[in-house]
């Protein structure tokens, strides 16, 4: 078994409705993957990917507003009551991201607080994007006291110095298909690294298409090769690599594992 522990089903080029979305899943399922997350990032965008993914009892949610969408507002109310869903498990994609939007840097950092705070309150993990914010990133879950319910640092692509942070707080590192990509060293050497009780892969999908499907739309069912990759990197079995993935994805996200009856 895999899961697919970050994608946006609701922004796939290729699943414009119903019908063309069970082609996607269908694809994944042929590929090990049996859960999928499907993570939010505006607020105006929950409803209608809530409704989109509604039909596949195999998809977990999140709900929050990214870094890179705060100029439309965050309404931390609305945030809370979509949380609410028996389906959200998570509270994100949040966090800061420097490299795209330095000039919300301010209104990131509000925004980013404000979700921290309501994931401790509502007692869900975080799901956290972070680009060139190292240190604020990490400060920030620190003054949250987002340790009291972990989280991952989704599509990682910073240092080990961070990822050792983000560990230390109680949190999970996420790999992409970024991995696979040739100027990706320093992140393979990254990825080596994390514990196996703290890694997760992810598609991050319909974005960063691993290879050999670069230049492809990316889908849940290319997790297979991000996990292929990494179980290489690490010198694992892949079976092996597909199991613990699979056991960290419902320890982080124990309302996910509580719906199963895991």
């Amino acid at each position: 078994m895999l899961i697919d522990s970050h994608c946006h089903l609701d922004r796939l080029k290729a699943a414009p409705d119903t019908a063309s979305l069970q082609t996607i899943m269908d694809n994944a399922k042929a590929q090990g993957v049996d859960y999928l997350l499907c993570v939010n990032v505006r607020q105006q965008g929950f409803e209608a990917m809530r409704d989109k993914v509604s039909p596949f009892k195999n998809v977990f949610l999140s709900s929050g507003v990214h870094p890179l969408d705060v100029q439309e507002g965050l309404n931390i109310e609305d945030i809370k009551r979509f949380a609410t869903d028996e389906r959200v498990v998570a509270i994100g994609e949040t966090g800061l991201d420097y490299f795209y939007s330095n000039d919300t840097k301010s209104l990131q950092q509000t925004c980013f607080e404000q979700q921290i705070a309501l994931a401790v309150e509502v007692n869900k993990p975080l799901i956290v994007h972070t680009r060139d914010a190292r240190e604020d990133t990490i400060s920030m879950l620190k003054a949250g006291n987002a340790d009291k319910v972990g989280g991952v640092l989704h599509c990682f692509t910073e240092n080990w110095e961070m990822a050792k942070a983000a560990i230390d707080l109680g949190f999970y590192i996420s790999v992409s298909g970024i991995v696979t990509f040739k100027n990706a060293s320093e992140l393979r050497s990254v990825i080596r690294q994390v514990p196996k009780d703290r890694l997760l892969v992810e598609t991050d999908s319909p974005y960063l298409a691993p290879v050999p499907h670069r230049g492809q739309e990316n889908q849940p069912a290319y997790v297979r090769d991000v996990a292929q990759f990494v179980a290489e990197l690490r010198a694992e079995k892949f079976d092996d690599l597909a199991q613990y993935t699979t056991d960290n994805f419902f320890r982080l996200f124990k309302d996910a594992a509580r719906l199963i009856g895991r």
